[in-house]
């Protein structure tokens, strides 16, 4: 366990590492200030409409970096600081979480995906470390009956988890590459306010790789500790 301990550590000083630092530069690309002062909200609502969406609702929802598309109900859900402010951070933001709403509107394979995992890990993802654990003080390591299946039940339950993060890895650099396309090719931004946007969207894509890094890391510990140990 010192191990896992260890190395959840690491991933988790990394992970802070680079979480922080997108809060930094988040915090700096919103200094910014668009010379066409449109806000987030108003920036969604154009690239919306440029890519022919009319039934997807643009809303301001609480918090920060809470941005995120729903496609169950089809809204672009904006923090209040993208939603109502004009800058390279917002524009970035707003334009990403639009780049869902194309994906889901074009049916991009990667994304439909992701949807179809996501009530699985939902149920699997907070039960699988336990059931390792579990199969693996039942004898789970020495392939001992009962407790090695439990064990490999939970693994399949964190392979689940696992494949979401790597599906997640593309549906977030798609939609980001989708943005700054439309924001270049539309002429949104300045040069400067587009490099802001494109430095802030590449960290925050940063916090996805970390996340996936960690979850197979974690499950190759885990199967380490499951399978390693039969003869």
């Amino acid at each position: 366990m010192i191990g896992y301990y260890i190395l959840i550590g690491a991933i988790a000083l990394v992970s802070w590492l680079v979480s922080n630092q997108l809060k930094k530069k988040f915090k700096k690309y919103s200094q910014v200030h668009l010379r066409n002062g449109l806000t987030g909200r108003e920036i969604a609502e154009k690239m919306l409409a440029d890519h022919g969406i009319t039934d997807v609702e643009v809303i301001s929802t609480p918090g920060q970096l809470t941005d995120h598309y729903n496609p169950k109900n089809k809204t672009v859900n904006l923090s209040e600081v993208v939603y109502n402010h004009a800058n390279a951070a917002a524009a970035a933001v707003a334009a990403h979480e639009c780049g869902h709403a194309v994906q889901h509107a074009q049916a991009y394979s990667a994304l439909g995906m992701r949807s179809a995992l996501v009530p699985i890990v939902s149920v699997t993802s907070g039960m699988s470390q336990w059931l390792v654990i579990g199969g693996l003080i039942l004898g789970g390591a020495a392939g001992m009956g009962m407790g090695y299946w439990v064990a490999v039940a939970g693994l399949v339950f964190m392979g689940f988890a696992t494949l979401f993060s790597f599906i997640t890895l593309p549906v977030e650099y798609d939609a980001s590459n989708r943005a700054l396309a439309w924001l270049k090719n539309k002429n949104m931004l300045s040069q400067e306010e587009y490099a802001g946007s494109e430095d802030a969207l590449k960290w925050a894509a940063r916090t996805y790789l970390v996340a996936a890094i960690g979850a197979l890391a974690s499950l190759l510990y885990w199967a380490l500790k499951v399978f390693g140990g039969r003869d």
